[in-house]
C-alpha cells in the first residue's frame, strides 16, 4: 500500500511541495492582513504552522475526490494516471485520506481559533466531493461546476483570515479582508480556466470552455479576471511597497501580451503554461513584498 502510495503522491501530489505551497498560502494572507492593519509585532506559536497544515491537507483532499469523482471519465481519457491505470487502489486512497482527515481535524480542535470556519470549510468540500447532490447537473455542465466549485478557493482564504484577525482582534470585514479573501481565489479561477482552453484542432471529447466558447471569447473572459486580480493585489501592496506595484505591473502587461498572441494565434503555446509563469511570478512577489517590509520597513 505505502508504495502505491508513493506512486500516487509521486504523479500527483507531490507532499514536499505541496507543503511548502500550504505554508505559503497561509503566510501569505496572514501577513498581508497583519501588515495592512499596522501590526508589526506577531506571536507565532504552533497554531500558524497547524493552518499551514491544514491548507496542505484540506487541497490533497479535494486531489483525491477529483480523482474519484472523475474515475470513469479518466479511465477513458486519461488511462496512464495512477487510479485509473491500477497502479494505485481506491481503497488505499481511501485509507489515507481518512486518517489525514482525522489528524487534520484533530489538530484544530487542539490548536485553532476558528473551529466553525474550519467545520465550514469541510462541510463546503464534503458538498463538493458530492456534486452538491446534482451530479447529473454539475458533471454535465463546465460553467455550472465552476460555479458551484471554485469558491472553495474563497472559503479556505476566509479560513486563514479568521483565524488572523480572531487571534489580533482586527475588524473582520474590511476592504484589506475582502480583497485578501480574492487575492488566491482569483489566480485559481484563472488556472481552472486557461487549462480547459485549447487550440481548435487539439480538442477531444474532454469538455472544454473552448469547445463551448471559442477560443478568444474564453481567452478574453480569463484576461478581464487577470486584470482584475491584479488590481487587488495593487491595493494590497500599496502601502507596503511602490517598488512591487511596478513589479506587479510589468509582469501583468507581459501577461496580457501573451493572452493577446494566443488570440491571434493558439498554436504558439499552451495557455495555460504562460498563466503558471505569471503567477509564480505574482506570487513570489506578493511573497517578497512582505519579506522585504518585514526585513526592513518596520
Amino acid at each position: 500500500m505505502l508504495k502505491r502510495l508513493q506512486i500516487y503522491f509521486r504523479e500527483m501530489y507531490p507532499i514536499i511541495p505541496r507543503l511548502l505551497l500550504g505554508g505559503i498560502i497561509f503566510f501569505e494572507i496572514y501577513f498581508i492582513i497583519l501588515l495592512n492593519n499596522g501590526v508589526t509585532h506577531f506571536h507565532i506559536t504552533a497554531a500558524e504552522f497547524i493552518g499551514g497544515f491544514t491548507v496542505f491537507s484540506f487541497l490533497c483532499w479535494l486531489r483525491i475526490a477529483d480523482d474519484f469523482k472523475d474515475y470513469e471519465l479518466d479511465c477513458r481519457l486519461f488511462k496512464e494516471r495512477p487510479l485509473p491505470s491500477g497502479r494505485v487502489k481506491k481503497k488505499d486512497l481511501g485509507i489515507f485520506i481518512g486518517v489525514l482527515i482525522a489528524v487534520t481535524v484533530l489538530l484544530n480542535l487542539i490548536f485553532m481559533n476558528n473551529i466553525p470556519f474550519f467545520f465550514f470549510l469541510y462541510i463546503y468540500g464534503t458538498l463538493m466531493s458530492m456534486w452538491f447532490f446534482q451530479k447529473k447537473k454539475i458533471q454535465k455542465s463546465l460553467p455550472l461546476a465552476l460555479v458551484t466549485h471554485n469558491p472553495v478557493q474563497m472559503i479556505l482564504n476566509i479560513y486563514i483570515i479568521s483565524f488572523t484577525v480572531i487571534k489580533y482582534g482586527l475588524n473582520a470585514i474590511t476592504l484589506t479582508t475582502i480583497l485578501a479573501a480574492f487575492t488566491l481565489y482569483f489566480p485559481a479561477l484563472i488556472w481552472e480556466i486557461s487549462r480547459k482552453i485549447k487550440a481548435p484542432e487539439d480538442e477531444t471529447e474532454y469538455v472544454t470552455y473552448s469547445k463551448l466558447f471559442g477560443y478568444r471569447r474564453a481567452t478574453r473572459f480569463v484576461l478581464i479576471l487577470t486584470i482584475a486580480d491584479i488590481l487587488t493585489n495593487f491595493v494590497l501592496v500599496w502601502h507596503l511597497s511602490k517598488l512591487s506595484v511596478l513589479a506587479l505591473l510589468i509582469n501583468v502587461i507581459w501577461m496580457t501580451w501573451k493572452f493577446v498572441q494566443y488570440m491571434r494565434d493558439p498554436h504558439q503555446f499552451r495557455l495555460v503554461e504562460k498563466v503558471e509563469r505569471y503567477t509564480y511570478i505574482q506570487e513570489s512577489i506578493m511573497l517578497l513584498t512582505v519579506a522585504g517590509y518585514l526585513a526592513f520597513a518596520r
